[in-house]
């Protein structure tokens, strides 16, 4: 049976709309977008408005936005910032704003707190910062995560930038350490669950 192997490229601003649901169903089930929007059926609706939100007005400028497709859609997604470039400025969290409302509403005060607590927590040293990865459950475990890490830790290393990442899941530690990830700590968020702050090394 031939496979078709997922190509990852460059995103563009046309890219937004299907990259933004592909992430939206891919955190559907995760802990911190449920602690996020508690209301299942919200979730559903509103949670690719947070990424395309993020992506439009902040990621997709700095140039490492990646999708990863079988030529029939974006299959997955990752929002990388360059070294230095983590930080959104005044104008990027305005113009973000309506959007943001838009998914999350009263819960906004959760989506902030969990901000701070993030940037508290933000290593200082340069690095390549992997804000969000994800795959349409439709076709996870067929490779668009593995394809989507390996493009841009390629350059990681070629670079010899280091990597950081939070894992909004602790289930899912064990995968990125297979990437050389290696986790520093713990972000614990106000009555809500954990998120486990990781670095690499290149190599």
């Amino acid at each position: 049976m031939y496979v078709i192997e997922p190509h990852v490229r460059p995103a563009s601003r046309a890219d937004v709309p299907a990259l933004s649901k592909t992430l939206g169903k891919a955190f559907y089930d995760d802990p911190v977008m449920q602690w996020m929007l508690p209301n299942a059926n919200a979730r559903r609706r509103k949670l690719h408005r947070l990424f395309a939100a993020l992506t439009k007005h902040h990621h997709l400028s700095r140039g490492g936005v990646e999708v990863a497709s079988d030529g029939f859609g974006v299959g997955g997604a990752a929002l990388w910032d360059p070294p230095g470039q983590w930080r959104q400025t005044r104008l990027e969290q305005l113009r973000a704003m309506p959007g943001l409302l838009l998914a999350f509403g009263p819960s906004m005060s959760r989506g902030m707190a969990a901000e701070e607590l993030m940037m508290k927590a933000h290593p200082e040293e340069p690095h390549w910062y992997l804000a969000v990865i994800g795959s349409d459950p439709a076709v996870r475990g067929k490779g668009y995560g593995n394809a989507l890490m390996r493009s841009r830790l390629d350059r990681c290393d070629a670079e010899y930038a280091p990597a950081y990442l939070e894992s909004s899941n602790p289930d899912n530690v064990p995968y990125y350490q297979r990437f050389g990830f290696e986790v520093t700590g713990e972000i614990t968020l106000p009555d809500g669950p954990t998120l486990v702050p990781m670095w690499r090394q290149p190599r």
